[in-house]
């Protein structure tokens, strides 16, 4: 039977017996789920995965015996299985979720700390019941190419006051892991969304500062946009936008707000905030669900901005880049290993006589 016409099968992994129950509770809640086993190991969950294969995995880390990256990286990734990690957010736990979704998982949540008074399993975890049905039907047929740092042609004369910036959701762990490494070290300001809880995206910054030329960390408030900078918004309960100081620099403002489709920080949010400098800004949508960044992504073109959408033969979700494409809100579609080059091409060049969606097909590179 298609996947679009019966329940998404699920395997749960979690070392705590306590946890597997109250997951696989919550989740059977769900009609359009169904857990299909509970394995408290590795070698438990290969027992499994030799006799069935599910649609899904759920995975916890930090296990006794092959812990859950090596089983990933080992196992899992070979199988093509979408996994989405929830792990307890422990320093350890938020380095190794970070790798696990380097290495392939598609998304993380943390484990809950206690339910509030009245509240039932399935409502703590909605979010994960609604990610592990999307993640069922995510395309695991695309890995990004090895990085090679290599010099990128782009005019810096031109990039005065020029910003880049990127938003991604599902996939975009990976997809950030492409683009960044090849910015060069001189290259205009960036600002980024990637969805993804508190707590996990400084860590994210910190593992990208590593792999990268240019200085790459979560963004603080009052943060002066600078050649060379990446600054990633900070999961949690406010979003990050831009403005103005009296010098006339770009600074970040984190404000509190409610989730705009249905994302906080939201991508929509950021590139509103940033019409205020376009014309001279670049920005995608990389791979991810829903479509959140689509509208902030028109009105930066309605601005005369540079825009761009992942395309959807290198997205893991053809999602959010497809809703961006669809409204017209995009220039190009540009494949991720292309999206660097294709971003700083665009610094300095001027979209003001491009015609905006319905008046002519955009172009795909």
């Amino acid at each position: 039977m298609p996947l679009s016409k019966r329940p998404v099968r699920v395997l749960v992994v979690d070392d705590s017996l306590v946890f597997r129950r109250f997951l696989t509770r919550a989740l059977n809640v769900d009609p359009m789920l169904e857990v299909i086993g509970e394995a408290s190991c590795a070698e438990s969950a290969k027992a499994i995965l030799r006799d069935t294969t599910p649609d899904v995995i759920t995975l916890d880390l930090e296990m006794p015996g092959e812990d859950g990256l090596d089983f990933l990286r080992n196992t899992i990734v070979g199988l093509k299985i979408p996994t989405i990690v929830i792990s307890g957010k422990t320093q350890r736990g938020t380095r190794m979720s970070i790798e696990a979704l380097e290495a392939g998982a598609l998304d993380v949540f943390p484990k809950p700390r206690g339910l509030a008074p009245g509240q039932a399993a399935h409502e703590a975890l909605a979010d994960v019941g609604a990610r592990l049905r999307t993640l069922a039907r995510a395309r695991l047929d695309h890995h990004p190419a090895p990085v090679e740092r290599r010099k990128l042609a782009w005019s810096e004369r031109q990039a005065r006051d020029w910003v880049i910036a990127i938003g991604a959701s599902t996939g975009g762990v990976q997809a950030l892991g492409t683009v960044l490494p090849l910015m060069p070290v001189n290259c205009p300001p960036i600002v980024i969304v990637q969805h993804m809880p508190e707590g996990f995206t400084d860590a994210f910054a910190r593992r990208l500062n590593q792999t990268c030329a240019i200085e790459v960390r979560e963004a603080r408030q009052n943060d002066v946009l600078r050649p060379g900078l990446a600054l990633i918004a900070p999961g949690g309960d406010r979003h990050m936008v831009l403005q103005r100081t009296d010098r006339n620099e770009l600074e970040v403002q984190l404000v509190p707000g409610d989730p705009v489709s249905f994302s906080r920080p939201a991508i929509d949010e950021l590139f509103r905030s940033l019409t205020i400098a376009a014309p001279r800004v670049s920005a995608t949508v990389l791979t991810g669900m829903g479509s959140d960044g689509a509208r902030g992504l028109l009105a930066l073109r309605h601005a005369q901005a540079q825009t761009f959408a992942q395309d959807r033969a290198s997205s893991v979700i053809y999602g959010m880049p497809a809703q961006a494409w669809d409204l017209g809100a995009a220039l190009e579609q540009v494949p991720l290993d292309q999206m660097a080059a294709r971003l700083l091409a665009s610094v300095g060049t001027s979209s003001a006589n491009t015609p905006l969606a319905g008046a002519s097909a955009p172009q795909k590179v």
